[in-house]
């Protein structure tokens, strides 16, 4: 693992970069896009993981605009809604799809710039809050974005002017979307417009529910579900793996 600093928009964002403990590169870059918790260990080990997969695995620091901050334990701050709350307004709240847009070009260029990465097309994958900005990458960045996976994000098909789906036109990657059960933020009428949308745009794309509970991959996080998270680490690899060569 590498600590850097990725000029972005808006500030210095902190980033990891973590590569394969094994093997001669170069090999498929991938951004992993955090959830609404933050940068803490269970993500490191998540980025840690995918990189032994084979890739080089970049994971930025999205709430960088609020400046430092000590890891949550999301099993305290997200089962309290008064912190949940304090915790949406401090941080979630600035990364807005148009502040991340903003910010994918360096994260994009930080991964490219390096030797042991693949030149051209990389993946993305996201988690909760990162699953739906992981779906606006692949829309807004249709050139750099081959391979995308989104787990148990959110918003991925309502009413909001910025919501993936209207942006499935747009989509040159494959999709691979993992929803959550009685999830009130990807329900079946949401399921059912975004498979419409990427259909009809003739996007290559699978999007299932998957018998957990909105926040299940992160071992933190007060829903982990070991089983179906194995199933994530056994179908996202093999995803790449696929898309990205």
């Amino acid at each position: 693992m590498e600590q850097l600093t990725i000029a972005a928009a808006e500030g210095r964002c902190p980033a990891w970069i973590y590569t394969p403990e094994s093997g001669e590169g170069p090999w498929p870059g991938v951004i992993l896009l955090m959830d609404g918790p933050g940068i803490r260990p269970a993500v490191h080990d998540m980025a840690g993981r995918l990189a032994k997969e084979g890739f080089v695995v970049l994971l930025p620091d999205l709430f960088y605009r609020s400046g430092a901050y000590d890891p949550i334990d999301p099993k305290v701050v997200f089962t309290n809604k008064d912190l949940r709350e304090a915790h949406r307004e401090k941080y979630m709240a600035k990364v807005t799809p148009a502040a991340f847009k903003s910010d994918f070009p360096a994260f994009y260029a930080a991964l490219q710039a390096r030797a042991d990465v693949r030149k051209g097309p990389i993946g993305v994958t996201g988690y909760c809050m990162g699953g739906r900005l992981a779906m606006i990458a692949a829309g807004s960045f249709p050139d750099v974005v081959s391979a995308v996976a989104s787990f148990h994000g959110g918003g991925l098909a309502n009413d909001t002017p910025s919501s993936p789906h209207r942006n499935a036109p747009m989509i040159r990657a494959s999709v691979f979307v993992a929803g959550a059960i009685e999830d009130a933020n990807f329900d079946d009428a949401q399921k059912a417009r975004l498979e419409q949308a990427l259909s009809d745009a003739g996007v290559e794309h699978r999007v299932e529910t998957w018998p957990a509970k909105h926040g299940w991959v992160p071992t933190d996080m007060p829903v982990h579900d070991p089983v179906q998270s194995e199933r994530h680490w056994t179908e996202l690899p093999a995803f790449f793996h696929a898309k990205l060569g």
